[in-house]
């Protein structure tokens, strides 16, 4: 049995030849030119992800694998092309989704929709983009999950691209008894969550409050904080949430009375104090 492989060994020795140094060279260009082709697309206005360099590496290894079909393997390649395209047809309904996701992928990138650094919101995802594939795109949410949304989702879907600030943005509410001094009520709950949050906010983007309504309890409102990369928002919001917990200005039965009108859609009327 040795002797038969050592003799197989040496009658295909220059196919095996031939084929190591082909794909070694494959390899190599690969390599070579899909770092050339990254950085490139870094210093363009072109948008960088890895659909492009995935494109090239490909066109590579499909060039160096016609190029041992005869010598290697026997194979006419004008033989292989024409039974694929008999078979085409039954390829392409078994990837469809596949094919699908790769066009929308070049949609994407080359109509610029969206590109790498960029925050988006989609079917209540909401994150950064990292990266662009085949089949799928990356984003990495806030608290460092990594979700993977097919591409052709995102050609269907409704996408909102959002500034770094506005991903960055926590939102508490509140109420305050009716009658109290806004300005003194804004002073306070900027203190009160700055002293809190200290570390964790933008320092270039402090906290503000806005009143926004009216309530049977007082005037509703909201602080808004901008959160550091790398600060989940729950913990930001954990916070803001403890700083304003025992606050005299804060109208405590505000949330028990909307959970009571919740509970009773007859009571109409604020529980007593």
């Amino acid at each position: 049995m040795v002797d038969s492989a050592l003799a197989w060994l040496q009658t295909h020795s220059n196919r095996i030849i031939l084929l190591l140094i082909v794909a070694a060279c494959a390899a190599l260009a690969a390599w070579i030119l899909g770092g050339i082709l990254k950085k490139a697309l870094d210093r363009s206005s072109i948008p960088s992800a890895s659909i492009f360099v995935n494109l090239l590496k490909a066109c590579i290894w499909v060039i160096a694998a016609a190029m041992v079909l005869e010598p290697v393997f026997g194979i006419n390649p004008t033989t292989l092309i024409t039974a694929l395209g008999i078979g085409g047809i039954a390829i392409s309904l078994g990837l469809k989704d596949t094919i699908s996701n790769i066009v929308g992928g070049f949609g994407l990138m080359l109509g610029k929709v969206i590109q790498p650094g960029d925050f988006i919101t989609v079917n209540g995802t909401t994150g950064m983009v990292q990266d662009i594939t085949w089949r799928q795109t990356v984003v990495r949410s806030r608290d460092g999950n990594e979700i993977v949304i097919p591409n052709s989702v995102l050609n269907t879907s409704a996408l909102e691209r959002i500034t770094a600030v506005g991903e960055s943005c926590v939102s508490v509410t509140f109420t305050v008894r009716a009658g109290s001094d806004l300005t003194r009520v804004e002073r306070a709950i900027i203190a009160a969550v700055g002293r809190r949050t200290s570390g964790q906010t933008d320092p270039d983007h402090p906290p503000i409050v806005q009143f926004r309504d009216f309530s049977p309890y007082g005037i509703e409102g909201a602080v808004l904080m901008f959160a550091k990369p790398g600060v989940f928002a729950s913990t930001l919001q954990d916070e803001a949430i403890r700083a304003l917990a025992n606050a005299d200005f804060i109208e405590q039965r505000a949330a028990t009375g909307t959970q009571a009108r919740r509970s009773d859609p007859k009571t109409s009327k604020p529980p007593s104090a």
